[in-house]
């Protein structure tokens, strides 16, 4: 039996048996802003900035895929920013993806660095060349969003183990289905669960988790003084789009693992990456740490124009900036800044039968 059905499995049953008769399954929506207490307050409900049953509900499912314990936030940029201001002080040096989600950079620049924090970068692909001696914190996001460039995350979290850091792998891509960074020795995930862990496009949310209890106390303190909360609202919806994550991921995976082969050997396409695909430089360490090739492909076609024109011409792509969704979706990354082909487009395949998608996307191809 697959550890992760099993997982997935206990999570969907959570509230089956704990669930007293004639009460709901689903978790309610809890609008308060306070809590009856009693004279010596006590508890995990004392005041809303601190906790609330609608964020145990989503927490405790999250924790079982996790195998960890889990703190939410209303986005994943929130998630990470958490990180960073619960563990880093002036004078700690951080590493961070050269290569990765462009806004994590543009934090750290913009607000650790005039902190006295000192923010440096390395490619995904080159983390293994990289001395991590010094380092307070080294975050990986692999694949690398978006061009897919791999790092190994036991190596590299091994090594900075070694060195007296922390690691902090951003899992937003992969999700705790397709890709287990704690179990490869990671101190910390971070993850965008407004992508595939919702996957229903209709909510911003995210989550750090952690086995080292002082790492997760800290970020858990931070959160409850700061206030960076999610809403209630917000916090059922993601766990209601939890629910469905097993089916949604394993369909988009398996679409985009025979779209990425079909799309290498089209004509109109000048190179395809995807860690599913032999042709991937990292294909080898894929295999070994992920369970599928996931659900984005590098398309470069051979420029801009070509870019906007088959975006616009298919059928069934959604022109979004995101991914992750049940619907596919596809965006030029160039046009945020990431260094890529000026025609790369970051596809993110959602959950359409596969031969229908592949014969709009051929279509909007040979057009």
């Amino acid at each position: 039996m697959d550890a992760n059905d099993a997982r997935f499995a206990h999570m969907l049953h959570l509230a089956s048996k704990r669930t007293p008769d004639n009460a709901a399954f689903s978790p309610p929506i809890v609008n308060t802003s306070i809590y009856a207490l009693p004279p010596d307050p006590s508890g995990i409900y004392q005041y809303a900035r601190w906790g609330n049953p609608t964020w145990t509900a989503v927490e405790e499912a999250l924790g079982v895929l996790e195998d960890a314990e889990v703190i939410t936030f209303p986005s994943g940029m929130a998630a990470i920013a958490a990180v960073f201001y619960a563990l880093l002080k002036p004078g700690d040096r951080v590493l961070l993806p050269a290569d990765g989600y462009y806004t994590t950079r543009i934090c750290a620049d913009k607000y650790l660095a005039p902190m006295g924090v000192e923010v440096e970068t390395v490619a995904t692909a080159q983390l293994g060349e990289r001395d991590l001696a010094g380092y307070r914190l080294v975050m990986i996001e692999t694949p690398s969003n978006p061009a897919l460039d791999l790092a190994d995350i036991a190596a590299a979290c091994a090594r900075v183990r070694a060195a007296g850091g922390i690691s902090v792998v951003d899992n937003t891509t992969m999700t705790p289905l397709g890709q287990r960074p704690l179990d490869l020795g990671a101190d910390m995930v971070v993850s965008a669960d407004t992508k595939a862990l919702n996957g229903h496009s209709d909510v911003l949310f995210g989550h750090v988790a952690a086995r080292n209890a002082d790492l997760i106390g800290g970020v858990r303190d931070w959160r409850r003084i700061v206030g960076a909360i999610p809403g209630p609202f917000e916090s059922w919806l993601g766990h209601r789009g939890l629910e469905t994550l097993e089916v949604r991921f394993a369909r988009m995976c398996a679409s985009a693992q025979a779209i990425a082969g079909r799309l290498a050997a089209h004509k109109a396409v000048r190179a395809v990456s995807y860690p599913g695909l032999p042709s991937h430089p990292q294909h080898a360490l894929a295999q070994r740490q992920m369970t599928s090739g996931g659900a984005l492909i590098g398309v470069t076609l051979v420029d801009k124009a070509a870019a906007e024109r088959f975006i616009a011409a298919c059928a069934l792509l959604r022109p979004a900036t995101g991914f992750g969704g049940v619907h596919s979706s596809a965006e030029r990354r160039a046009r945020w800044g990431d260094q890529v082909a000026e025609g790369f487009i970051r596809l993110s395949v959602g959950c359409e039968p596969t031969e229908v998608l592949w014969q709009a996307i051929e279509q909007a191809l040979s057009a």
